[in-house]
């Protein structure tokens, strides 16, 4: 198959369990909870999304013929011999819609770990390391099991209540940051309160923040 990918580049993750850690993040393009397109964002499943996911024409974009071909565009993101354990997230849109087990076997030869951030709403490969399970609005989620789970609170239609039968090593809220420039700072304050008062009422949740915005990194 022809992988399509958006953007791929070498940063730290900025959220959840493995935040801190040095990352190669391929972002595949396209998702099936939003088009991409702004004119359809008010209809969208997932209309709160800040990611641009369309096309293949980020750094380190394009389209690969073979899982070899996306395999070592990946591996030449990592800095070979600084130590450490490789490590890439498959994340989008919805990587999902694209990700292979061949793709991920290739890896693992190579010695990375492969962790991949969906909306839960694709079967996954087998073989991955590493599930981050991020549902969005009213979408179904076929998956039962992950090893953490990263909500976008507050969501009307996906309270945390609602996922209570996911089996979760983990299980983050990560502040809603609302579309539109002018409604970011006073929404995303009132997002960091209600998510910091849920965790302390259920101690099973926990704080996560986007770290790389705070920072200013990718």
């Amino acid at each position: 198959m022809t992988y399509s990918v958006k953007e791929m580049f070498y940063t730290l993750q900025g959220e959840g369990a493995q935040a801190g850690r040095p990352s190669v993040f391929c972002r595949f393009a396209g998702c099936n909870l939003w088009s991409g397109r702004e004119e359809d964002r008010a209809s969208a499943v997932c209309s709160f999304c800040d990611t641009d996911f369309v096309g293949t024409d980020g750094p380190g974009g394009g389209k690969f013929k073979t899982a070899a071909d996306l395999a070592s565009a990946i591996i030449a993101q990592w800095p070979m011999g600084a130590g450490g354990t490789p490590y890439v997230v498959f994340t989008g849109g919805e990587p999902g819609l694209q990700l292979t087990e061949e793709l991920i076997d290739t890896l693992h030869r190579a010695g990375f770990e492969c962790a991949v951030e969906t909306n839960g709403t694709q079967q996954l490969p087998s073989n991955l390391d590493w599930v981050c399970l991020s549902p969005k609005g009213a979408s179904e989620v076929i998956l039962t099991r992950c090893d953490e789970l990263k909500l976008v609170f507050p969501q009307p239609e996906a309270p945390p209540e609602r996922f209570n039968t996911v089996n979760a090593r983990y299980r983050f809220l990560s502040p809603l940051n609302p579309w539109g420039e002018e409604v970011i700072l006073p929404a995303r304050q009132d997002s960091t309160r209600a998510a910091i008062e849920y965790c302390l009422a259920h101690p099973d949740w926990r704080l996560t923040i986007q770290m790389h915005k705070v920072v200013n990194i990718a």
